[in-house]
């Protein structure tokens, strides 16, 4: 049996997670993510790797940007087979790509206005990379499949869909290949959650066996604070706010972790444990997302589904104010008193979080909240690594606000609950790719996944390809 497995995004790095598989004149591409590190955002221009005409089958892991962040472009330039998902992350997925499409179109329109006016030439056109319609049209591929029931998706290809605790609808994929009377299997991770988080259910572990594993390792270079600190550290920034007089500003991604927000805010405010705030979400994605849980309390743990049985819903409270229209949001500045504003984009990339930062992040009584990753290049690492000053809308701010962050919100698992991931599975792979981590981290834990089960492990580079036997 002939098996090709191509490395075309996530690859050494964190976001763009791309690969494609090759076996019985098919062609499978596992996610379609878009790049959010600065330094590599040029590649979500180039073209494919593998034309898109050319794909029989696309499966997306879950609805995170750089998962499913390319589909539209994949579409556009010609993509026709389905897109196998879950009915959560199809949902999600599409409200996350006509996000970044609008976002996309609005910067291209504002920056040809800024730049004719300084005199500067654009590096790209002046067009978006996908539009609206690209992405409304790419959702139409979609075809959704139930958690673990297998589906064939191409001749001699079947997949198997599995909970991976990350985010509401996130699936780990087993793709079992079949030819000439072989079977070999291929488990991709996906991104992996930890244990016991609100709302979700526990990312499943896998005994059977698996011929080779493709897998993350975004935090595989260090553990989590305990999660059950999360509400004692949360409540001592909101406290901090209101005796300094300040607002607490939230980079937060809308999917997943905002919903968390709300619930720990939620239980904190009903604990008493934080004077009365008003929370305002100022993100229309976070929003629409919050409206999709609504629709899928199947995907809930067994503690949200008894906090539901008692009419309390885990993304509602009475200070919670959910913003939808620009006036709103311009609003929010006006507003007297401490504020808790969680908006997006999470790693400060893009969207509404760029104004608020620019309303806040140069005076002292505020603070800047950070409870989720912030790769390498993107305007949240800069801050938190301690920048004076950064760059918003073409001029610079100094950093003057407080910058807090939050470990134990990650989505993520830990080294040592991705450890445990992998070996788990009893029968030993015959070998395993370590992706979805910074280079380092991504070598290093590759070692370590090598000395704790045997199983020879290596961090392909981007545009890598490794024959399967």
């Amino acid at each position: 049996m002939k098996i090709k497995i191509h490395f075309l995004g996530a690859s050494q790095n964190v976001t763009g997670s791309q690969y494609v598989v090759e076996a019985n004149n098919q062609r499978i591409m596992i996610d379609c993510g878009y790049y959010q590190e600065r330094a590599l955002q040029d590649r979500n221009w180039e073209p494919f790797k593998v034309p898109p005409e050319d794909l029989d089958a696309v499966l997306l892991t879950h609805a995170h940007l750089d998962h499913c962040g390319l589909l539209p472009k994949l579409g556009k330039e010609g993509l026709r087979a389905k897109i196998y998902c879950t009915s959560a992350t199809g949902d999600i997925a599409k409200i996350v790509m006509g996000d970044s499409a609008k976002i996309q179109e609005e910067d291209v329109a504002f920056k040809k206005k800024r730049h004719k006016k300084a005199g500067r030439e654009a590096k790209h056109p002046y067009v978006p990379l996908f539009t609206v319609q690209d992405a409304e049209r790419v959702g139409g591929l979609m075809s959704y499949v139930k958690f673990e029931t297998p589906v064939r998706i191409a001749d001699g290809f079947e997949a198997t869909f599995f909970e991976s605790g990350h985010i509401l609808g996130a699936a780990s994929i087993l793709l079992k290949i079949q030819s000439g009377g072989e079977t070999r299997t291929l488990l991709f991770s996906g991104d992996i959650g930890r244990n016991d988080v609100p709302i979700l259910r526990d990312p499943t572990v896998f005994t059977s066996g698996v011929d080779y594993v493709v897998m993350e390792s975004t935090y595989g270079d260090r553990e989590h604070p305990d999660a059950g600190a999360i509400h004692d550290q949360l409540a001592e920034v909101v406290n901090q706010a209101h005796r300094e007089r300040g607002n607490v500003i939230i980079p937060s991604f809308a999917v997943e972790r905002s919903q968390e927000l709300m619930y720990y805010l939620g239980e904190l405010l009903e604990q008493k444990r934080i004077p009365p705030t008003m929370v305002l979400v100022d993100s229309p994605m976070a929003v629409r997302v919050t409206d999709v849980f609504r629709r899928h309390p199947e995907l809930f743990d067994e503690e949200t589904m008894e906090r539901l049985s008692h009419g309390n819903h885990p993304c509602d409270f009475p200070s919670l104010k959910l913003i939808r229209t620009v006036e709103q949001s311009k609003a929010i500045n006006s507003i007297h008193g401490t504020v808790i504003i969680i908006a997006g984009s999470g790693m400060c990339t893009g969207g509404r979080i760029k104004h608020h930062l620019d309303a806040n992040i140069d005076r002292r009584e505020n603070t800047v909240l950070f409870v989720g990753y912030q790769a390498q290049g993107t305007l949240g690492r800069q801050i938190l690594d301690g920048a004076q000053s950064v760059r918003l809308f073409g001029r610079q701010k100094e950093v003057r606000a407080h910058i807090s962050q939050i470990g134990g919100f990650s989505g993520h698992a830990g080294k040592s609950e991705l450890l445990h991931w992998i070996t788990s599975i009893e029968s030993k792979p015959r070998r395993a790719f370590i992706t979805h981590g910074e280079s380092e981290v991504a070598v290093n834990f590759a070692r370590e996944v090598e000395a704790a089960t045997g199983v020879p492990s290596v961090a392909p580079e981007y545009e890598s390809e490794y024959e399967l036997e």
